[in-house]
């Protein structure tokens, strides 16, 4: 794993070090007060690196990660304060020339042709899936929650509009006349996002809430299937990291997950009746099966984190010069 250079700092609000090795404090402030204020005021003369969408809108001399076009593509997905303070901070940071980068090519089109940015503003970094490797799986889930290897369905989202696990409900009724448990992980949503509670969950299903990284591990190594019904995204983490684990994969046929999971996965239109087919196509062929089980680890051997940060170092260094 690639380590952060001698001459680079990670900083984080007051209380966070203990999540980040290596993490240096600043500040007094919390959340985008922190950020628009503690963290540019920090930075001085450096180069600032920030990795997750937002950035500094009055920063010198920094670029951002933006991993999608959600809140243009999919608005219902997000509540209205969320996507009007991305909306502005992002076209501000556009106008003011701050390079970005995004984390697969469909993505980057996306951000060209909705914030309206010049194509050589806008970079490309792939993310990693060998973090899911080094995870110690923690079978104890399984015990738990009664699910045997191999007889259950596993989704992995939060019940925002695009991730569209409401597509599910033909397949869980399936599985269920199976009695086989389709088992849903996640967060319910957040203040970022437009959801109907549990009221937007797929039924019938067994919807077992977050879970640690080891008992997520557990979960995809375990499952006879994982599906992803996502009518939007940036580049779609979950689908490789099941991948990886040797776990056969149903995607939603959009361009993300086509550039992303290659010819590795299986794919569907995200609808109620395709997806259902599909999974049970996967259930009922153990062939295919175990050609998607075998084809996972091999797709994503190469997605490795050490590439992902070897490609944003080019990228940093390319626009970092000395200040004046």
């Amino acid at each position: 794993m690639q380590r952060v250079a001698p001459d680079t700092q990670l900083v984080v609000p007051a209380g966070g070090a203990a999540l980040y090795h290596g993490a240096q404090e600043i500040g007094r402030l919390q959340g985008q007060a922190w950020e628009q204020w503690d963290l540019p005021r920090a930075a001085g003369d450096g180069f600032l690196v920030n990795l997750g969408n937002t950035a500094p809108l009055l920063g010198r001399r920094q670029l951002v990660v933006i991993h999608d076009a959600g809140v243009f593509r999919t608005p219902d997905a997000y509540s209205w304060k969320f996507r009007t303070w991305y909306k502005f901070m992002q076209a501000w940071l556009v106008r003011r020339k701050v390079p970005v980068v995004a984390v697969s090519e469909f993505s980057r089109q996306e951000i060209i042709r909705h914030l309206r940015v010049p194509p050589a503003q806008v970079s490309v970094m792939t993310e990693g899936a060998d973090h899911a490797l080094r995870i110690t799986p923690d079978a104890g889930i399984l015990q738990k929650h009664g699910f045997r290897h191999g007889e259950f369905v596993l989704a992995v989202g939060t019940l925002s509009a695009h991730k569209n696990l409401r597509a599910l409900d033909t397949l869980a009724r399936h599985l269920a006349s199976r009695n086989i448990p389709l088992v849903i992980v996640g967060n319910l949503g957040g203040q970022a996002f437009q959801t109907n509670g549990a009221a937007g969950l797929p039924q019938p299903a067994r919807y077992i809430g977050r879970v640690t990284d080891g008992e997520l591990k557990a979960l995809y190594a375990s499952a006879g299937c994982f599906v992803f019904p996502s009518r939007y995204e940036g580049f779609g983490l979950p689908a490789v990291e099941a991948m990886a684990c040797g776990c056969p994969v149903v995607a939603a046929d959009i361009p993300a997950l086509r550039e992303t999971c290659g010819t590795a996965a299986h794919y569907s239109d995200p609808t109620q009746e395709a997806i259902a087919a599909k999974v049970l196509e996967v259930l009922d062929h153990p062939g295919l099966s175990a050609r998607l089980r075998q084809a996972g680890p091999a797709h994503t051997q190469t997605m490795t984190w050490d590439r992902a940060a070897a490609m944003l170092t080019a990228i940093i260094t390319r626009y970092r010069r000395p200040a004046p």
